[in-house]
């Protein structure tokens, strides 16, 4: 079931499609203080922060898919959650230097980790349960989120706001951005981050 803790916005879906769109794709990240940029993306299983510097009006949106899991306890996610965490940090750090660089004026929003295809394993949970337990650890809170259920989602992101659209989307196109996701996963080199890199 899904999961949704966002404020309803007074902007229209129109009112953000006038914007400058600029699209996250699989593995992207992108950070703006531009009052004109809307951020774009369509989450199957996939997760996207939406993490906004409250102070400096600057944010930015990734897009990351935990694609493989793993039978040990010392790396219960895969040998992809290194391309998740590499992928958080990347987010946070370029927030953090674009804005005033504490983490105590960050606003983080989360999304995604639908289960499109009941056929296959839940990859969006799992999704989930890592993007909520990286923020945990990493000393941070959930402001909003609409996560989970069985559905795809198109994400509209106001970094210099903070405003958040989302629209769920039907079965269909629900089914083909989950095969698009998988077949983007699978074709993806990780380059995971070094092991001395840290959050400041």
């Amino acid at each position: 079931m899904a999961t949704s803790g966002a404020r309803v916005s007074s902007e229209t879906h129109d009112d953000l499609e006038r914007e400058k769109i600029l699209t996250v794709n699989q593995g992207g990240c992108e950070v703006s203080g531009d009052r004109r940029v809307v951020m774009s993306t369509v989450l199957g299983s996939c997760i996207s922060a939406c993490i906004r510097d409250s102070v400096a009006a600057v944010g930015g949106m990734n897009h990351f898919l935990l694609a493989e899991q793993s039978g040990s306890a010392k790396d219960r996610y895969g040998a992809s959650a290194r391309y998740g965490a590499f992928a958080m940090e990347q987010l946070i750090n370029s927030v953090l230097s674009k804005g005033t660089g504490r983490k105590g004026n960050l606003v983080i929003k989360v999304f995604g980790g639908g289960n499109i295809n009941s056929l296959q394993t839940d990859v969006g949970a799992s999704n989930v349960e890592f993007v909520r337990e990286f923020l945990l650890g990493e000393g941070y809170e959930i402001a909003s989120q609409d996560l989970g259920g069985n559905f795809a989602r198109r994400i509209l992101f106001k970094p210099a706001s903070g405003r958040v659209f989302v629209k769920r989307l039907d079965a269909d196109t629900g089914k083909t951005v989950c095969r698009q996701e998988m077949a983007l996963a699978r074709k993806r080199t990780v380059t995971p981050p070094a092991d001395d890199i840290e959050l400041f």
